[in-house]
């Protein structure tokens, strides 16, 4: 393979190698479809000579709009055969102006789209002047008789490059050997949590030298499962799963498509069940989700089993400690019961995962330690990573045998990186300031944006916005801390992170699902709460009380303030955030955060500035003396 390969080469080698080796599971009619690593590579010569023959040129722009599914991966690869530049695009994405602003400022002149989401791209047709052709992926979502001129369906276009691959080979050939490593292999526009979305530049360098990146810190075994949750529209998703597996010959599985977003969450339980991964794709919102159906499944059989789980996981927590200092002389009688609570209860913990997993993979650049412990204690540990979409992505992981718990993990090689100040010095090891770090990873730029290029790319630094330090014990390992550039302000001038406590928040307190924290130079801090209002009302009827009563609702407040002031001096986690930093204003919000209301991305991370915007009157009302208390009507009248 070349010094710098293309993902051209990184697929003609590997599917080569691998060729019998099944690589895509997808469940079709009932049952489960695989393609083998052969069978990809000659679809994407079907699908990429197809396009060809429709006339797309070297460079074109390609928009895809899709659930995740083989279709996805073929198409793709198909167009980057064709020496096209991908846009991928998010299912989450509502027809109108998101979709429109990405096609049009990409400069898509193709869109490929599952039958699903047909409708949106018509809807916007006519504001998308330079689009050309609309190819559908199903035969069967759409009578052919209401397909519109400038729609085929992807089983036509798959029969014309049969035809083009007879006729023209050579001219095939030469169009995929022509693209080179910094060619554009896709624009990726930024999901928007803190701004407007940007488009951003990656080459077929960036991603073939982030895999290689990648297995520096964390590796599959050939012929292993992974079941990928998260969207394929995110690099994170391509990286650590499409091509991390194609690498080490092993297989991707799809969640079966649903109606819509939710239902195909749904699935997720089957899919685990069916396709017993070894290894899952993850967020921390879904990692929480996780631990919940465990603990209320153990919880159904009854207290004497939930006291028994509840110590097991205390003993192996106690054990395994930040993990890397697990064990030691005075932990040694801990470990017979490990290994006997294993055998009774963990081990069926797993079942309900198919049983082979080994670890999750989390995204993201937070999740809190306790998530981390308790993952381990039951024999699934969820290996925390870090990245961002500009470097393609990932920066650093944990790993089985190397993991800190509370970190990010090893830094990947080879890679710079160091930690800077506001004025862009280096400070020194172990002290906090903005990730900055260098690589064939680092993007090739903001699309059509050279001004937010110059600020983001710095001879050649990727500053990332986000706040970290380096251990100061051992220098492989990052700390990710929260946003550099969207900390929460004091009305003194004080800067801090609000991540780490939305993260802790939720995950010590049942009675709590989501948080954000509020200040921008204001007199105190607000938190707005989206409730756990079952376990909140099963509360309040052991204390004797009518959940719908107006005293019953006092007292879910009560309970809600309880579990924040655990935080406060005295209180048993008072060593995490400093008093001056915790809320002292409580928003309980009407409606949680989520995909359908653009308050949760597609990658389930909190859109900030979407809920801020959201709740602004809320928040306006919170510094008002009414509204700081906690008992006043808005909060009573939300919990309804």
């Amino acid at each position: 393979m070349a010094e710098r390969p293309t993902i051209i080469d990184f697929v003609e080698l590997y599917t080569h190698k691998f060729a019998d080796h099944p690589y895509l599971r997808e469940k079709v009619g009932g049952e489960w479809k695989i393609y083998t690593q052969e069978q990809t590579r000659t679809e994407a010569y079907r699908i990429g000579a197809g396009l060809m023959s429709l006339g797309l040129e070297k460079g074109d722009k390609i928009a895809l709009l899709s659930e995740s599914r083989a279709m996805w991966i073929l198409a793709e690869l198909g167009a980057m055969y064709a020496g096209a530049t991908d846009v991928p695009l998010s299912v989450n994405l509502a027809e109108g102006a998101d979709l429109i602003f990405r096609i049009n400022h990409s400069e898509s002149k193709w869109v490929l789209v599952s039958g699903n989401n047909l409708p949106k791209i018509r809807a916007i047709k006519s504001s998308c002047p330079q689009l050309k052709r609309v190819i559908v992926f199903d035969d069967t979502a759409f009578d052919y008789d209401r397909l519109e001129a400038d729609e085929i369906r992807m089983s036509e276009v798959q029969a014309m490059g049969d035809e083009f691959l007879k006729a023209r080979p050579g001219d095939f050939v030469e169009r995929y050997k022509s693209v080179g490593p910094d060619d554009y292999a896709n624009i990726s526009y930024t999901s928007g949590t803190t701004a407007d979305p940007k488009g951003i530049l990656l080459t077929h360098r960036n991603y073939t030298a982030n895999v290689a990146q990648g297995n520096s810190v964390i590796s599959v075994g050939e012929g292993e499962v992974m079941l990928i949750i998260l969207p394929l529209d995110h690099c994170f998703a391509h990286v650590a799963g499409m091509y991390t597996m194609m690498y080490y010959g092993g297989s991707i599985a799809f969640v079966p498509i649903g109606k819509n977003a939710l239902a195909t969450l749904r699935n997720v339980p089957l899919a685990i069940k069916e396709t017993r991964p070894h290894v899952m794709l993850s967020v921390p919102a879904l990692a929480r989700n996780f631990k919940k159906n465990i603990e209320n499944g153990i919880k159904a059989k009854g207290p004497t089993v939930e006291k028994l789980f509840n110590f097991a996981v205390k003993n192996a927590i106690a054990y395994n400690k930040e993990y890397y200092n697990r064990g030691g002389i005075l932990n040694w009688w801990r470990k017979p019961l490990m290994w006997l609570f294993d055998k009774l209860i963990f081990k069926n913990v797993r079942e309900g995962f198919g049983g082979r997993m080994r670890f999750f993979v989390g995204g993201g650049a937070l999740l809190d330690i306790e998530l981390q412990r308790f993952f381990c204690a039951v024999g699934m540990p969820m290996f925390q990573g870090y990245g961002l979409t500009e470097a393609t992505p990932i920066i650093c992981a944990n790993s089985a045998g190397h993991a800190i718990f509370g970190s990010s993990g090893r830094l990947v090689k080879p890679m710079d990186c160091k930690i800077c100040d506001a004025d862009g010095k280096e400070v020194p090891i172990g002290e906090k300031g903005e990730i900055v770090i260098r690589g064939e990873n680092v993007m090739a730029g903001y699309w059509k944006n050279p001004k937010a290029t110059a600020e983001t790319v710095v001879d050649g630094w990727l500053h990332t916005g986000d706040m970290g330090y380096i251990c100061p014990f051992d220098t492989d390992f990052l700390y990710v801390v929260g946003r550099f550039k969207s900390l929460l302000i004091s009305s003194d001038g004080e800067k801090y992170s609000p991540e780490a406590f939305e993260d802790s928040l939720p995950e010590v307190s049942k009675y709590v699902s989501q948080v954000v924290l509020h200040n921008n130079q204001n007199p105190y801090t607000v938190v707005m709460i989206v409730p756990e209002k079952d376990a909140l009302k099963e509360f309040v009827k052991k204390q004797g009380l009518d959940p719908e009563s107006r005293e019953g609702k006092i007292a879910m407040l009560d309970k809600i303030q309880a579990e924040i002031d655990t935080y406060k001096t005295g209180g048993p986690h008072a060593d995490l955030f400093p008093d001056r930093w915790l809320p002292a204003a409580v928003i309980v919000c009407e409606e949680a955060f989520s995909i359908a209301n653009q308050m949760m991305n597609s990658t389930m991370k909190i859109v900030r500035r979407k809920v801020e915007e959201h709740y602004a009157d809320r928040i306006e009302y919170a510094y008002t003396a009414e509204g700081k208390l906690l008992h006043n009507e808005k909060n009573i009248n939300a919990l309804n």
